[in-house]
């Protein structure tokens, strides 16, 4: 009996004792390089280095890892991550609504009101569509496939009916054939009035034309 041969796996890099995904060590540094670009875990992870208040001391390699940690739990059905920062993102948005409203309570001029309320505004919409969005995740809407909406009684036919014999007599949706437009012709009973045309009569020869 014959042994099925198994292909040699390569192995993968390991960094801080986890597996970076999508990366070996047979890959030239070109391909590593280019895994990573394609990657989102690889290119947020400079992303978030240059935004976080923690961009000095923190290495891009660790925070790959983080990212691909928080990827591993949502494929696995983990969401409590993402649930988490649509809270913190929602408070903070709240307050940054309250700072900018008290300081346009601050202002002597118009336009200082206008704009700080206006930025104020903005924030208080993001937190209400932040805290939508955890509302949806938390309680996802049931998928409607379809929708018959009507003010009357109705009945609606999903499935296409099975033709008869006939081609020419399937039930359901089918093709119908119009009738042509036809020529009234001398035939079937059907004549054309091919007579000459009268002169118009005078009903009321009396009658005068109004000036």
């Amino acid at each position: 009996m014959a042994t099925k041969k198994t292909e040699p796996t390569t192995p993968p890099v390991v960094l801080n004792g986890t597996a970076i995904e999508g990366l070996n060590k047979t890959m030239t540094q070109s391909q590593a390089m280019a895994s990573l670009a394609t990657r989102s875990s690889g290119m947020a992870a400079f992303t978030v280095k240059a935004y976080s208040a923690f961009n000095t001391d923190t290495e891009e390699s660790d925070i790959v890892l983080a990212l691909q940690k928080a990827g591993d739990e949502v494929v696995a059905g983990d969401m409590g991550r993402v649930e988490r920062m649509l809270v913190n993102q929602a408070i903070t948005l709240d307050n940054i609504f309250n700072n900018m409203a008290q300081r346009s309570s601050r202002q002597e001029s118009f336009k200082g009101i206008e704009v700080l309320m206006r930025l104020a505004l903005k924030a208080q919409a993001q937190a209400r569509s932040t805290a939508e969005a955890l509302a949806l995740l938390k309680n996802p809407q049931p998928y409607i496939r379809q929708a018959n909406v009507t003010s009357g009684p109705q009945q609606v036919n999903n499935t296409f009916a099975v033709a008869s014999a006939k081609p020419d007599t399937a039930t359901g949706a089918g093709k119908f054939k119009s009738e042509p437009n036809k020529l009234l012709e001398r035939q079937d009973g059907n004549y054309l009035d091919t007579g000459a045309q009268t002169a118009p009569a005078r009903i009321n020869p009396d009658l005068e034309t109004v000036g």
